[in-house]
Order: C-alpha cells, then structure tokens, then sequence
C-alpha cells in the first residue's frame, strides 16, 4: 500500500531546527559533498555522491541492466520505472550494510547523481549512451519513470534521485569545462529544457545537477536564472541544486567568470546551487568576511541539503528501508529483470531472411570480433560490478546444441592494428578468416566499449576526450568485416554501441544476413543476444537515436542550434531512423480514430500480427501542427509496447502528450495555436526510409482547428 509521503514542510521545519543548532562554520562544513560529521548534533557522516544510471554503480557488486541508451531503446517506461525500484532496493541494502560497519564513503550514501536527462544531440558525444536518447518526449517519460522508481511511494523517500546536467550540456567533452552555450530560446524551450521540466513537475525529482559549461556567458553553478528563475520561480523546484564534480572550480580557473573561489561560491549559493561537488565551499568563510555573502543565504543551502537527508528517513527510528536485507542485492530476481531489459533493448536493423536460426542445423558456428568476449563491453560506464557477466561468446556457447563446434577468434583489436604489441598489424586475421570459412554462420561482435566511448577523463581515446571524431568502426574493424563478406558466407553483426555506427557501406552487402544493435546490454547480455538470435524471444527494441549516413551531413559539433539536428529537423535521409526497429514478425494497422476531449486528446487503433511468431511491438504516434513554429518533421507525442501472440489483434488506446499540439515561438513561449494537424500512428516515424524499412505505412489521421 502506497503510505503518504511525509511534507516537505514538516522536512523542513525539522531541518530548519536542526540547522539553527550549528554554528555558521558547521554549515559551511555540510555544503561539500564528502559532508563531515557533527557529533555534538549527533550528525554522522554523509557523502552525497552516488551513481546509479543503469544500476547501482562503482560500490562493489551489483545487479547490471543495460546502459541508458538500451534502456531508452525499450520504449517502455513502465520497465525503466520497475528498473528504478530494483536499483533502490540494492541501493538501500549497500546503504544499511555500509551504516552497520560505520562506513560513510563515497558511493554509499541514499543520493543519487542519476538519471542524465541531457539531449544527445549530436551522435560524436561520448557521453550519449547516459542518456534516454534523441527526443525530448521520450526522454522525459523515460525520465520521469525512473525517477518514480528510485524515490518509491512511501513515507519517505527510497532514494534521493537527480535529473542532470542542466542544462544544454551534451559535448563536446574536451571543452565541456570552459565552453559558452548560447540556445536559441526556440531550441532552449522546445528541446533542451523539457525533459528537465517533466522531472521536477512530474517526476518530482530530489536534486538537479548544475552542468559545468556556461548558458548564455553565465556558467550553469552561478546562473540564477537558470537555477532561481527557471527551476525554482518557473516550475516550483522544492528541492537541492548540486554542481557536477568541480564545476564551481571551473568558474574561475576554466570560465574566468570570477576574480577569486570566494566571489564563485557565494554568486553558487545566492544564485541557488547548494552543494558544492568540489572543495572550495570554505571560501565561503572569506566571502563572508567580504560581505559577499549572508549567513542567512548559507542557512538556506544547509536547510535544503537536510531536509533531502530528513526526507530520506537518515535521521527517523521509523525508516522501513532500513530493514532491507543485504540478500536484496545482486538477487536472482534482479537478474532477470535485467535479462528482460536486455531482450527488449536490442534493436534489430536488418534481416535478410536469416533470423532466428535454427540451433540445431548448425553444425559450426563463428564468433568472431573484438568484442566476443568483452565483459567491458556488457557494462558501459558508471557501471556496477556483475558477479553472473555472460559474454555474447559465452552465450552462444550455451545456447546452441552439444554438438555444434564453437569457433571463436578476436580478429583484431578494438581500436589498434593489432591484438599482440610484438606481433604484426592484423595479427588476428587470418585466425578469424578461417574460423569463419570452416562455420556455417559467423556471429560478429563489432563496435565500441566505455574504454573509447564515454567522459572525459575516463574514456581511453585521449585525443578525442572519450567522443567520436566520426561514426566509423574504429581500428581495423571495418577491415575485417569486409574481408569476412569477401568469403560469400552469411554474417550476423552483433553491434555494441552507446552511439549510432556506420559500416561503411556494408549495411546493403547481401552477405551480411542481419544485423542486431544490442548497445551495452548489461550482466547478461550475452544471454539475451543467443535468445534473439535463437528465437527464444523476438526482438523488439526501437531506435531513440537517428543512425545518420555520415557526420557530414550535420552541424559542427560546437554548433547547439538544433536545425538539420535529430529526426525532428534533420534534411537529409537517414541510414536507419529514429524509432525503428524490426521484429521476427509483421504488423497491420487499422482502424485509427482520435479519441476523447481536445484537451485531453487520445488515439486508438487496431495492431494485428499477421505472422507466426509471437512478437512485442512498439505503436507510435507523431503530429505534425499546421504552423511555421511546428519542427521540421512530425514529432512523437505518444507510445504503447503492445505484446501479441501470432495472429492476434489488439485494440491499442494511447494518450497523446498533453502539448502534443503546441508550437514553440521564436522567443521561446509555448503556443497552441488553432489550427489542423496531421498525427500518424505507425510503428515508426511516417518517413519514407521507415517505410521502406519495414514496409508497414503509418496511418494518417486529421485533426482540423476549431473555427
């Protein structure tokens, strides 16, 4: 039974008591992330900084779902919102263990620096695969339902969740930490802000993490009308702001915006950032000295950070999480929600009559790539320590008859010439070329890991910071995908990518049977890879990113403007779109209709699977308003998974986005305007290359103004 939530105000009034006991000094000391105790106040201590994107991360072992991207590839919130409630339960149980010893580090405390609700925008970004995709739509439902699934429904919350980086942050990550932003307020407004806004309005997220680049000459810690105005005036942010990881240093020494640490944390606090993710909140004693700052200005920053640790329950003999068991963590249960995360994620992108395959007319099969046998590359980054990772090669060990032979060969390196520094390049090719001349069927594990692909400072690829300068396979991977096609025999691709990859023209090569993005696909995918390919279940994932032809065809990647950007306004067609993706079946759509009132305007359809295979499948709906402010193609404004057995219909009732109607003007306000629109139910975009794709057309309805 859902218990009602304690008040805020009762919270705060608790903090504010609890504040009003600590000298000025003591306050200051609770303003840094690694908190200090107070023992005279009976305060342990606290370490704000938790991750949890995917999982709970970086504290030790734990149960692995896949990166955000794949999650978002799901199309389905209410498992990201499942999801969230699987990582709280672990969290919780670290959290209680953790207490019960007396340890208060890092990564052990109830506040979560997840989910990044930030637009990939542009494919290069490293840091893309953190997020919920290209669009702003589903990135906010995703958003918001994890959010839900990490805070619980309780007396208190289960977690402490934080929608970050705000804001208008996505790459590049060489420059992130002294680079200007400057959104058009169309762009602002329309895409970098709403997933924001559906998180604090809907989701009622805990904290908001403050980005390190600068909006509009003013960097993100110290812009007050970022963090005042927008947040707290605008949209009724209740609770604390957090920079990122020292962002506040970054103000002075990458910035330059301030003379002095002092002047930066005092504009940080009096502009609303209360916690500083750093080690310059003592400034605030010279700030003080210099009448830069209130006291009464640091009282309300103390107030904010404890309520959130009151609300949380750190501080109540009442607490109900506190008797979830350290059994919790890492459970078998939790494994295979994971594996069911993975099995829907994975996106199939091609398939030439060749998947599933039947296992027991292999006699052979090759697997075959630099990724085959990565556990790297099930985890992507800010990733938790699996105690079950199953490699793809591992798992299609396991799932193909005794009798077949297995023949497996890296044929190169992830990125360099070659797999052994004394050897020649390509020192693993001609291993590979014969792995796959004596199979019936090669499995090849092509793509990327977080060791090339992620932040700043951890991805490996140093010269790009941890983006892409390109969408090119890195290394002599492409080289061995086209000597393998060269050999005439059938490939399947297993992709691994946070991003979206070309192959060089390969995609068309009649060799190459099928491909199956499966993105990092946690603990188990390796499982879930041999059960689609095998039939066990049938793919289902849907792309939340456009998979562009080349990086030509876009903006510089220092260019924020979102024209010839994403689905929305991109001009030219795509190699794959946003929102595809195949299945082991085919769908009819018929009988749409719009449904209910304007204000809360509905589609419904019938969905038909007209083939033999038990399937999920993804409808979508996008509109299209009759106006010059409307993007540049039809937006998606609405999205059921649907499951259906082989030969059944369904009737399919969605709600369209309550603006799904509504343009954004030039200045930036949000306009409904009466006028007509087009809206499409589909399972994909109304585009030609969707159609093409899966030969299913959307179904056009029309709504007309009100006159």
């Amino acid at each position: 039974m859902t218990e009602q939530r304690m008040s805020r105000a009762v919270a705060r009034q608790q903090a504010t008591e609890l504040v009003g006991k600590m000298t000025i000094d003591e306050q200051i000391g609770q303003l840094e992330y690694d908190a200090p105790a107070i023992a005279r106040l009976q305060i342990p201590a606290y370490n704000y900084w938790n991750e949890a994107l995917h999982g709970v991360a970086r504290a030790g072992t734990a149960t692995v779902f896949p990166q955000s991207i794949g999650l978002a590839a799901m199309f389905d919130p209410a498992l990201v919102h499942d999801i969230g409630d699987v990582v709280a339960t672990e969290a919780r149980a670290k959290h209680n263990v953790a207490v019960a010893h007396g340890d208060h580090d890092i990564y052990k405390g109830l506040t979560f620096w997840s989910p990044n609700v930030n637009i990939f925008r542009d494919p290069r970004w490293g840091r893309g695969h953190e997020t919920y995709g290209e669009d702003p739509y589903l990135t906010a439902r995703n958003g918001v339902a994890y959010i839900h699934g990490l805070q619980g429904d309780g007396k208190y919350l289960k977690l402490a969740a934080c929608a970050k980086h705000f804001a208008v942050h996505s790459g590049p990550e060489g420059i992130r930490h002294g680079f200007n932003v400057a959104p058009t307020p169309k762009d602002l407004h329309e895409t970098y802000l709403p997933a924001f806004k559906a998180a604090v309005q809907e989701g009622h997220v805990e904290s908001v993490m403050a980005a390190y680049n600068a909006v509009d000459g003013v960097p993100a810690p110290v812009s007050e009308t970022l963090l005042t105005k927008t947040l707290r005036e605008e949209w009724g942010f209740a609770g604390h702001i957090v920079s990122d990881y020292g962002a506040e240093e970054d103000v002075r020494t990458a910035h330059h915006y301030t003379a002095s640490d002092a002047e930066t944390m005092a504009l940080a606090i009096k502009a609303g950032c209360d916690l500083c993710a750093g080690h310059i909140a003592q400034y605030l004693k010279q700030a003080l000295a210099e009448q830069l700052i209130s006291e009464a200005a640091i009282t309300q920053a103390t107030v904010r950070l404890m309520t959130t640790r009151i609300l949380l329950g750190l501080h109540a003999p009442d607490a109900p999480y506190q008797a979830i068991d350290y059994t919790e963590i890492d459970s078998p249960a939790h494994h295979q929600l994971a594996l069911k995360a993975a099995r829907e994620s994975a996106v199939l992108l091609k398939n030439d009559h060749c998947l599933p395959l039947q296992r027991e007319q292999l006699k052979a099969i090759a697997v075959i790539g630099p990724t085959a046998d990565s556990t790297l590359v099930l985890q992507g980054n800010y990733a938790g320590t699996p105690s079950n990772a199953v490699t793809i090669l591992a798992g299609l060990r396991q799932a193909v008859a005794p009798t077949t032979r297995v023949n497996y060969a890296a044929g190169c390196h992830l990125f360099l010439d070659r797999v052994e520094p004394l050897a020649q390049a390509d020192d693993r090719e001609t291993e590979a070329l014969a792995a796959a001349e004596h199979s019936d069927v090669t499995f090849l594990c092509l793509g990327l890991d977080s060791s090339i692909e992620g932040e700043q400072g951890d991805a490996g690829n140093a010269q790009a910071a941890g983006d892409k300068t390109d969408l090119r396979l890195p290394g002599h991977q492409q080289q061995l995908l086209d000597k393998l096609l060269a050999l005439g025999k059938p490939i399947v691709l297993i992709l691994t990518a946070g991003s979206a990859l070309t192959l060089g023209g390969a995609e068309t090569n009649p060799n190459l049977k099928a491909i199956l993005d499966v993105w990092y696909p946690g603990a188990l995918g390796g499982v879930a890879v041999a059960d689609l390919v095998f039939g066990k279940v049938s793919p289902s994932g849907k792309l939340p990113v456009t998979f562009y032809r080349t990086t030509e065809e876009l903006p510089s990647f220092t260019d924020y403007r979102m024209t010839g950007r994403t689905y929305r306004y991109m001009t030219h067609e795509a190699l794959y779109p946003f929102g595809y993706g195949l299945t082991y079946s085919h769908v009819t759509l018929s009988d749409a209709e719009l449904t209910g009132e304007r204000a809360h305007q509905g589609v419904a359809v019938t969905i038909t699977n007209t083939g033999d295979t038990a399937i999920e499948e993804v409808v979508q709906v996008y509109a299209h308003v009759d106006s010059d402010l409307a993007p540049l193609h039809p937006r998606l404004v609405a999205f059921q998974r649907v499951a259906l057995a082989a030969g059944a219909s369904q009737r399919v009732a969605l709600t369209l986005a309550p603006d799904a109607f509504s343009v954004v003007s030039t200045t930036g306000d949000t306009l409904t305007p009466n006028v007509g629109a087009d809206v499409y139910v589909g399972i994909g975009q109304p585009d030609a290359r969707t159609v093409a794709l899966t030969g299913t057309e959307a179904l056009l309805l029309r709504r007309e103004g009100q006159h």
